[in-house]
């Protein structure tokens, strides 16, 4: 872990939203442009994940200078692959003329990851799944789940592919819904360019231990990327990062440094009726605080805790670090 974290964010997080009940909108349409303006303007962030399409009539090269004016850079892009046309899943639906739109989409989305030299092509199959019981084959979903993402990893071998795994939503079930699943198809998959971005609240609203999650992926060398945001685990709520869960984030973060896990630490929130830029401060507030504790720590001591399993001692080391690491700070 370096000393100064870099951060980033989903340039969604700078958009507008809907849901079903608002569904004019919570604020104005944000335009791509301006959603890198705002990402700009947080003074803390060094990169940010692109959605593609990009909003009408801006291009590929209108992104580059943009970014580069605002002083961010892709990490990843991330392709509209959850929208109408796709409402019975992109990979696993059930037309293969639909599933050939899908990989046709990720194609171009990876062409665009070359152009603004990302990272990573982020996919987020969220229509890949099922709603009912019954309602699919599972032997069928996994075959066209694995062997989808293998042809587009065998299309794109010179782009890392992340999945991001979520229990639920849009889908009742999603697919991808585990890290253990997860980690099952890639190796499933036989390709070495596809890893896993760990979102903190899928982890969270699945079930898991997020920090549990983190080594098993780490362990299988698939944790390339990772989001994090919180919720009140019934939902994937994307709230303010570290305003329920602290503690579990602490574990997190923990846990990525114990196993010397370097990479950006990357904001997935949805501030609905919350200051867009303010949030992002906020939270990267808190992140400093989280890293400042981290330094501070005595790791040997949680470590020799850990090993009696000691739960009230291995708590109170983390509460005289990780509630004081915000002290002083504006």
């Amino acid at each position: 872990m370096t000393d100064h974290p870099s951060f980033g964010a989903g340039l969604w997080h700078f958009a507008s939203y809907v849901d079903r009940y608002a569904t004019d909108g919570y604020a104005p349409e944000v335009s791509t442009l301006e959603q890198i303006a705002r990402a700009g303007a947080v003074g803390e962030l060094s990169y940010v994940d692109v959605p593609y399409p990009f909003s009408e009539g801006v291009t590929v090269d209108d992104v580059k200078q943009a970014l580069a004016e605002h002083g961010l850079q892709a990490i990843g892009v991330t392709p509209e692959i959850y929208m109408r046309r796709f409402s019975k899943g992109a990979f696993t639906n059930p037309d293969p003329e639909v599933r050939a739109a899908a990989l046709a989409a990720l194609g171009e989305a990876a062409d665009v990851v070359r152009a603004l030299d990302a990272r990573y092509l982020k996919v987020w199959p969220g229509q890949d799944g099922w709603d009912y019981p019954l309602q699919v084959n599972h032997h069928e979903q996994w075959e066209l789940a694995v062997s989808g993402m293998r042809e587009l990893a065998l299309a794109n071998p010179d782009i890392k592919i992340v999945i991001e795994y979520k229990p639920r939503e849009p889908r009742n079930k999603m697919f991808w819904d585990s890290a253990a699943k997860t980690v099952l198809g890639i190796k499933a998959m036989g390709v070495d360019n596809v890893g896993v971005l760990l979102d903190f609240g899928h982890a969270l609203f699945g079930g898991e231990s997020p920090a549990a999650a983190a080594q098993l992926l780490i362990d299988h060398g698939l944790l390339w990327a990772m989001d994090v945001n919180d919720n009140l685990r019934g939902w994937d709520d994307d709230m303010v990062v570290g305003t329920v869960h602290p503690v579990e984030l602490f574990e997190f973060f923990y846990t990525l440094k114990i196993n010397g896990w370097e990479g950006v630490w990357q904001l997935d929130q949805f501030p609905f009726r919350e200051d867009t830029v303010e949030a992002a401060r906020l939270s990267v507030r808190f992140l400093r605080g989280i890293h400042r504790a981290l330094e501070e720590l005595d790791v040997d001591g949680l470590k020799a805790a850990q090993s009696r399993q000691d739960a009230l001692g291995a708590q109170k080391l983390v509460q005289d670090v990780l509630f004081s690491c915000l002290r002083g700070d504006a």
